[in-house]
């Protein structure tokens, strides 16, 4: 069922842009407020370390465990946010994770540990494709890569942010359980004005409204202009309809191989560079540094993809930035054979986060949107998310047992290899793009 929709005259318009505003904002800082009760895990690893006496591979078991519950989260809820609407699982997600961080302070064995950040990572994994599919119909499709890059900065800055604020917690000498106490208080906030801030689409604001809508909307699999509540009784069309998409598929292994890599510096990054013989709190600050550059790099993969991407082919300059990851990787692992060489193995981290979150935030956020539409993202995303994520689960509990037993150098190796097929994978889909239309 087609929706007639009209151009806002001057004084809708002026409404409808303070609202997207809005909405850009909720989207960049109340994410940023998901990562300060997600990222707090890692910087807490070594102070766990020291408090229960657990080792890389038993901590490996948290992380593990939580990679599945959320990829499991992500598969149900990115079509529940299709469904539901993507404003009230943003807002739910919110409230959960903020109540299993408090509960996780007052664990004492790692069986509750893994349970309880088991059932954080499933509420957690309730936000991106909520996002995604607010910014969709905020958005012109035409702008995807610009929007979609500065909006994934939330990931990555909230990265730096979530570990800079856990690294000043433990300068001021707060323990392990106040790492999980402080960060909920500040989404507490975020949740409150979140709530009043946004609205779902353009037309919560001017119900007959086109706004948002642009020349390349007919490219996605399900367009704006379907609507949806006649997408709400057909999910499984949405989802046959993406699995038909040959670039769609290689969408999915190429978010496993970058998930993969991103989930071993999401949680080993401080508890690296504590076994390499920094400080607790030096190491949880310095890391901060992979997620700071990955910002950059975010930033200029999307614009530069709207500007010269031929034939919207996002894919060319992604892989070609992958290179530069397996050359910062094989670095890195022979720095660390070396030994003594911490301030330069930092410095590569930084690279590597340069070179690898650009084209990881691409899969899940611009591509997703040209691929599905905003009324599918929801679902496109929980998919992609859902397979990266069982790579992002068996990454994270190899990581802790091969760092056990064979070092830290052996751990880089094997991600070395696996940037590679990152790499064929993104050339793969550059092919795709470059090939003629048929229709």
């Amino acid at each position: 069922m087609s929706i007639n929709l009209r151009s806002p005259n001057e004084q809708e318009l002026n409404l409808l842009k303070k609202w997207r505003t809005n909405a850009f904002w909720v989207c960049l800082i109340g994410y940023i407020g998901y990562y300060l009760c997600r990222k707090n895990l890692s910087a807490a690893f070594p102070l766990m370390e020291e408090a229960f006496g657990y080792s890389n591979s038993q901590l490996g078991l948290i992380a593990f465990y939580s990679e599945l519950a959320y990829a499991a989260g992500k598969f149900i809820n990115g079509p529940l946010a299709d469904r539901v609407g993507g404003k009230k699982i943003f807002l739910l997600g919110m409230f959960g994770a903020m109540v299993c961080n408090v509960a996780f302070a007052m664990g004492d064995s790692l069986p509750y540990f893994i349970v309880v950040w088991c059932l954080c990572r499933y509420f957690l994994s309730m936000g991106w494709g909520a996002l995604v599919k607010i910014i969709g119909h905020w958005y012109e499709p035409e702008r995807n890569g610009t929007i979609m890059g500065f909006i994934s900065l939330n990931f990555q800055f909230g990265g730096v942010i979530a570990t800079l604020f856990a690294g000043l917690l433990v300068a001021q000498g707060v323990g392990w359980q106040g790492i999980f106490i402080y960060p909920p208080m500040v989404l507490f906030a975020i949740f409150v004005w979140s709530y009043f801030a946004c609205k779902e689409t353009p037309r919560d604001v001017v119900p007959d409204t086109n706004f948002g809508h642009g020349k390349a909307d007919k490219k996605a699999i399900v367009s704006k202009e379907e609507g949806d509540e006649q997408l709400k009784s057909n999910p499984i069309k949405i989802v046959k309809g993406l699995l038909a998409l040959p670039i769609f598929r290689q969408v999915l292994i190429f978010s496993f191989f970058t998930t993969f890599l991103r989930s071993i510096f999401f949680f080993w990054t401080p508890k690296l560079l504590v076994d390499l013989g920094m400080e607790s709190g030096m190491a949880i600050l310095k890391s901060a540094l992979f997620p700071f550059l990955g910002s950059l790099g975010t930033i200029l993969l999307g614009w530069y993809t709207d500007k010269y991407a031929k034939g919207g082919d996002r894919a060319r300059p992604m892989w070609i930035m992958l290179s530069g990851l397996v050359a910062s990787l094989l670095a890195i692992a022979y720095c660390v054979q070396v030994g003594g060489m911490n301030n330069t193995i930092v410095v590569l981290l930084g690279l590597s986060g340069f070179f690898l979150l650009g084209p990881y935030s691409m899969s899940s956020g611009a591509l997703t949107l040209d691929i599905a539409g905003p009324n599918a993202a929801g679902s496109a995303s929980g998919m992609i998310d859902f397979l990266g994520y069982i790579g992002g689960a068996l990454a994270v509990w190899g990581a802790g047992i091969v760092s056990d037993q064979l070092g830290w150098g052996q751990v880089f190796q094997v991600l070395a290899g696996c940037a590679s097929l990152a790499t064929f994978s993104a050339y793969l889909m550059s092919r795709q793009f470059r090939k003629p239309a048929t229709d």
